[in-house]
């Protein structure tokens, strides 16, 4: 990043610690010099950095987050993990905005608050936008996604009544090889069945996880940031030139697509409203600001994740 003064060394309390992102998000925190509280569901260990919480109570003790400067909320069930049957929607929409909804309402009791929420949200708040470039500005779209975004934004901006700075980190699709999307994708691709979804023509908005931990930290530091940030990669890709790039990486073919027909079949609204459209989406802010982007171009996130020299291996 240029431009950006040093950081004054925090204490930031981390909700998701343990997910895909959030260990990376711990680990790039720590690296920069804060203090990282991880917010847990179970009893907290005797004299580790710890707090509990829950989705239903947020923190159950709230005077022990007395001293806590931020918080990175990033906990939630997974929305590509499954079917989207109607007890897994009411799961992602309870444990995102009823979990921020909670959280929120719990900080009433910490004195004094913390000065920063930097929420997690997500690129559905556009819904299915196919090519249209997208910034921060852009209005929210249609569909289940889109509304559990909405919703799970307004909860944390409640934040801003207690006199926080609300950060929503608009996440694209992360890549990392220990969870997510490329994941998913990489036993497929690594036998050489690997393909496009559909046409593949629909846009892919991502991003390499250790920048969604950099983009994270770096909205914790930057006190003049408030409200959506997009968090994705400068260069979207298709779907087509997503399989090739991972194909290329792999020296595997990848030349098999997945039908729509048979995307719905298995996966059902989750297929219509993940897999099937696209989201051309830009990160005016971050490009804005300075932030130098570890993996700008897929081949650069590809060649980070997959094939690390000695002195560059990440946590992806």
């Amino acid at each position: 990043m240029t431009g950006t003064p040093a950081p004054t060394r925090c204490t930031v309390a981390v909700s998701g610690a343990s997910g895909t992102l959030g260990r990376v998000a711990v680990r790039e925190l720590s690296a920069r010099g804060h203090r990282v509280v991880r917010l847990v569901r179970r009893e907290p260990r005797p004299g580790a950095d710890e707090l509990a919480w829950s989705v239903e109570r947020g923190l159950l003790e709230p005077h022990r987050a007395a001293g806590i400067d931020a918080i990175l909320h990033l906990a939630g069930e997974s929305i590509a993990a499954g079917r989207w049957t109607a007890a897994r929607k009411a799961e992602i929409r309870r444990s995102r905005v009823d979990g921020t909804r909670a959280l929120v309402a719990s900080l009433a009791g910490v004195e004094p608050a913390p000065r920063t929420l930097a929420c997690a949200s997500s690129i559905g708040w556009y819904g299915a936008r196919d090519d249209e470039p997208l910034d921060e500005h852009a209005p929210s779209g249609d569909g289940f996604l889109a509304e559990v975004t909405r919703a799970w934004e307004a909860a944390a901006d409640a934040a801003a009544r207690l006199g926080m700075r609300v950060v929503k980190l608009r996440f694209g699709a992360i890549l990392a090889t220990h969870g997510g999307m490329l994941a998913r994708m990489l036993p497929v691709f690594r036998l050489g069945l690997g393909g496009p979804l559909d046409s593949g023509r629909q846009v892919v908005s991502w991003v390499l996880v250790d920048d969604a931990a950099r983009a994270a930290a770096w909205a914790i530091e930057a006190d003049t940031v408030e409200g959506p940030v997009n968090v994705t990669a400068p260069e979207p890709v298709t779907q087509r030139e997503f399989a090739r790039a991972l194909g290329r990486a792999l020296g595997r073919p990848a030349r098999l697509p997945a039908p729509g027909f048979m995307l719905r079949l298995l996966l059902g609204e989750l297929a219509d409203e993940l897999l099937l459209v696209g989201q051309r989406v830009r990160p005016r802010l971050l490009l804005e600001a300075g932030f130098e982007f570890l993996a700008p171009r897929l081949d650069d996130a590809l060649r980070r994740l997959l094939h690390p020299p000695p002195d560059e291996r990440t946590a992806g």
